[in-house]
């Protein structure tokens, strides 16, 4: 859940490390950290914070042509600067910095390194002083360093400095992501393609277990046995522009704005000249053959994986179950004859999906992946994948990620309905055209929607979205991004459980949010507002046009009744957005959370 990043080259690493390391603040940014190489040693530099606290730790006058760098979501250890990477081994030849989570560390302190003493916490250290340790034994760094990854047992992405040879970064990755970058005299080191698109946008994919010598003329792959890898690169298809603000305050605001483009932006891929849906034959087969689908997701993709599951149930009448994939990987339940397994992932490295992936391999059952990140673990590992176009999507609270998961689901649910004979009276490509339209109109509402948020939640310290049916999903989404962000309590129910214990939460003026888009079930949730209300809550309905009432705050332009999700969470994302802006919180990034979950 953290970021890592090296450079080996002609220029100055330090001013190269510290952007990067900018680039990968969403990733996780308790405390942050670099070590610059050069004929004098290697010097490292870390605090706890962000960036700008290690810019100003930095010796401007320190200079070197090779370097690591690492921001910290702390995982052993409390944020600090003692825990903070890159982390030295006992002599301070080496320095190292590590993403995951080393599960045998005590067993490998307790077999290798008795009376070596640990100046951290972390996990971390075991790797470095393991290095220096079978180093010591008459072998070279790179094979101290392949012994000392070979006996981990866990999750890892790892860089090396020794500083008896500055000009070389030795890496190592397993289950964690990690790639490394190629340029003309220069190479480097990133853990996501946009930290080093400053220097190139040629990458090399990492596999498990694999590790890399990396020097300013080549990367030679390796697996832990010592053999050599060839494996072509690849051109990262980013845009200098899809990683900046731009005019806007957060990327948050800017990504919420970007959501009619990218839906727009789906239909395209996804429609063939003929203007019909454009889909992997394969796809389309595994989705015939299956008896049962599960998806699996975690956070908000399982929220969308939620409405996804009302998409295949209701458009292709295929059985489908959706599981928080942290519980699946431990509670396997009892599967069907042929199940195809879908996983939704907005990064593709989600660690809980990968272990569910990991095992349904074992067991040589179908998978798809729909991510944003086509290259990624998840995707990589998969049999098939669906990519959702959304873009790179840097603040931690997902929006246009969501909205885009939910906008291929409702496509592959289409597709596979067709293709099973089911006549169809819903385009999903025209359909989604009319919901883009109908975001617009939201995503221009900013000052009504501010002022909800102002008057609803300024000084609330709890807040409850009510909804059924697929609106109660949505009411989960627009929970997590209020209390995600604004660190207000906030929980989202179905309309119906009310009455079943939670309405003993309710106080005088508590915020009650609710969603009335589902025809069958809007008289029944405008009758949980009023129970709400009649135990003095403060009521606010967001309803659609064709059910909207004179009291009702917002009215969303009338779409399609299997896509209201993508249209209604639009309110609740903005007002999420406001009330921690109002409250003076961090929007992009928010305290304890990281945009890619890497660790269990």
């Amino acid at each position: 859940m953290c970021g890592i990043v090296g450079y080996v080259g002609t220029k100055d690493a330090k001013e190269i490390l510290l952007r990067g390391l900018e680039k990968l603040e969403y990733r996780g940014y308790d405390s942050a950290g670099i070590a610059i190489a050069n004929e004098t040693g290697v010097h490292v530099y870390k605090e706890k914070g962000r960036i700008a606290n290690l810019r100003e730790a930095v010796d401007e006058t320190e200079a070197g042509f090779t370097g690591i760098g690492h921001t910290r979501w702390a995982t052993h250890g409390v944020p600090s600067k003692l825990n903070a990477h890159p982390h030295q081994s006992s002599s301070s030849r080496y320095t190292i910095v590590h993403n995951g989570v080393i599960e045998n560390y005590e067993q490998l302190r307790r077999e290798h390194l008795v009376g070596v003493e640990m100046v951290s916490d972390t996990d971390t250290e075991i790797i470095v002083q393991l290095v220096e340790k079978f180093a010591s034994e008459s072998k070279t760094t790179e094979e101290a360093f392949r012994k000392s990854l070979s006996v981990l047992k866990g999750s890892y992405a790892t860089a090396l400095l020794d500083n008896q040879d500055p000009n070389t970064i030795y890496v190592g990755k397993n289950k964690s992501p990690l790639l490394v970058g190629l340029s003309d005299s220069v190479n480097v080191v990133a853990s996501d393609a946009m930290a080093m698109l400053q220097v190139t946008n040629e990458f090399v994919e990492l596999y498990d277990e694999e590790i890399v010598v990396v020097t300013q003329e080549k990367a030679t792959i390796k697996t832990l046995d010592g053999e050599e890898v060839s494996r072509a690169s690849y051109v990262a298809e980013l845009d200098s522009s899809d990683i900046e603000k731009g005019t806007y305050p957060h990327f948050m605001l800017k990504e919420i704005d970007e959501q009619p483009f990218v839906i727009r932006n789906i239909i395209t891929k996804y429609k063939d000249d003929n203007e019909s849906i454009k889909l992997d034959e394969n796809i389309r087969q595994a989705m015939a053959e299956a008896d049962r689908i599960y998806i699996i997701a975690a956070g908000t993709s399982y929220h969308a994986g939620l409405v996804g599951k009302e998409f295949i149930e209701k458009i292709s009448g295929i059985p489908t179950e959706t599981h928080i994939a942290s519980e699946f990987l431990y509670n396997m339940p009892l599967l069907s004859k042929k199940p195809l397994f879908i996983f939704i992932s907005q990064s593709g490295e989600t660690a809980d999906s990968r272990g569910v992936l990991v095992n349904v391999k074992k067991l040589g059952l179908p998978s798809l992946t729909i991510t944003n990140v086509p290259g990624s673990t998840l995707s990589r590992e998969s049999d098939f994948t669906l990519h959702t176009f959304a873009g790179p999507e840097i603040a931690v609270a997902s929006t246009k990620a969501y909205t885009a998961q939910m906008a291929v689901l409702a496509i592959l649910a289409v597709d596979s309905a067709i293709a099973r004979g089911v006549k169809m009276d819903f385009d999903p490509l025209q359909e989604l055209a009319i919901v883009a339209n109908a975001m617009d109109i939201f995503t221009n509402q900013k000052d009504t929607l501010e002022q909800i948020a102002r008057d609803y939640l300024s000084l609330s310290r709890n807040c409850f979205f009510i909804g059924r049916s697929m609106d109660f999903h949505v009411c989960m989404e627009g929970s997590l991004k209020l209390k995600e962000i604004s660190y207000i309590q906030a929980e989202g129910f179905a309309g119906g459980e009310l009455k079943h214990g939670t309405i003993a939460l309710i106080e005088e003026g508590t915020p009650v949010i609710g969603l009335a888009t589902q025809e069958n079930v809007h008289l029944n949730i405008r009758g949980n507002m009023k129970e709400v209300v009649a135990r003095g809550a403060n009521p606010c309905m967001i309803s659609m046009e064709g059910f909207a009432e004179e009291d009702d705050k917002i009215v969303m332009p009338k779409v399609h009744k299997y896509l209201t999700p993508l249209v209604s969470v639009i309110p609740l994302q903005l007002i999420a957005y406001y009330a921690a802006l109002h409250r003076g919180c961090d929007v992009d990034k928010p305290r304890n959370l990281a945009k890619s979950v890497t660790v269990e």
